[in-house]
């Protein structure tokens, strides 16, 4: 299980701020913390972008770029950003992601055709609902691979997303059990070795006591690990959840354990 860094969001202060007066130092500082935490990739969350959407993401892009040559997850539901990301970056480029949704089935699916790049499919519905069980979650992860193949992009490019649900909503406990089990079944209903993806923090959104909320996420990215997850997408300078995803990714191996697997 490898681990993705989501430190680079566009909701927080001064990464918002360093768009605003488009200063690449905030951002450059925020990703060398990350890479030294030894992230397999960095997300860059820059949300829709609504305003000059294309010249804010080659800024993130470029700003990113310039301290890492690590793997770049895209996260913007904006084709023109998107596009604009994709065709500015250098380092390998995972589009994140589509959907059923029309939109993204017509303007960000093309793109991993085009440049040859993974994409990340959500698990979910064209109206971006949640799937309620494991029966819907299949369903749709089906759909999302002959959409996928329709337009060109091998079965072997999708990293499926099953929508780690907030513990917070009714059925919350039970829906997170239930991507644990698409987590570990997806590959043989497909036939193949799906890759998975999930995001860590969504299952504590809205919590406001951080100890409650780290002992949770630690508890959960165990379990995710033991599904068979292949990408934890978390926050990376989480000292103790890292520590926990790291632990539990020995565990799941099927190498002969040694204590010096275990990070000091």
């Amino acid at each position: 299980m490898k681990l993705i860094a989501d430190n680079l969001r566009i909701t927080k202060t001064d990464v918002q701020d360093a768009l605003n007066v488009r200063d690449p130092r905030p951002v450059q500082d925020l990703v060398k913390l990350c890479a030294a935490k030894m992230a397999f990739a960095i997300d860059v969350n820059t949300g829709p972008l609504g305003k000059s959407p294309e010249e804010g993401m080659v800024f993130f892009i470029k700003a990113v770029e310039s301290v890492t040559n690590l793997p770049l997850l895209i996260d913007t539901s904006n084709p023109a950003a998107m596009r604009a990301g994709v065709e500015a970056a250098h380092n390998r480029v995972i589009i994140n992601g589509f959907s059923l949704e029309p939109q993204k089935i017509e303007k960000i699916l093309p793109l991993a055709q085009e440049h040859d790049a993974d994409i990340v499919g959500f698990l979910l519905y064209p109206d971006s609902r949640v799937p309620k069980d494991e029966a819907e979650r299949f369903e749709v992860a089906l759909e999302l691979f002959e959409r996928a193949e329709a337009a060109g992009v091998s079965k072997e490019r999708i990293i499926i997303d099953p929508i780690v649900p907030p513990l917070a909503w009714e059925d919350g406990i039970v829906q997170a059990r239930s991507v644990l089990n698409v987590i570990r079944t997806l590959p043989d209903l497909m036939g193949f070795p799906v890759r998975t993806i999930a995001g860590v923090s969504n299952l504590t959104t809205g919590a406001k006591d951080k100890a409650k909320k780290n002992l949770m996420e630690q508890a959960y990215v165990a379990m995710l690990a033991a599904a068979g997850l292949d990408y934890a997408l978390l926050d990376i300078l989480n000292g103790e959840t890292v520590l926990a995803a790291n632990a539990a990714a020995i565990l799941a191996r099927e190498d002969i354990f040694s204590w010096g697997m275990i990070p000091g």
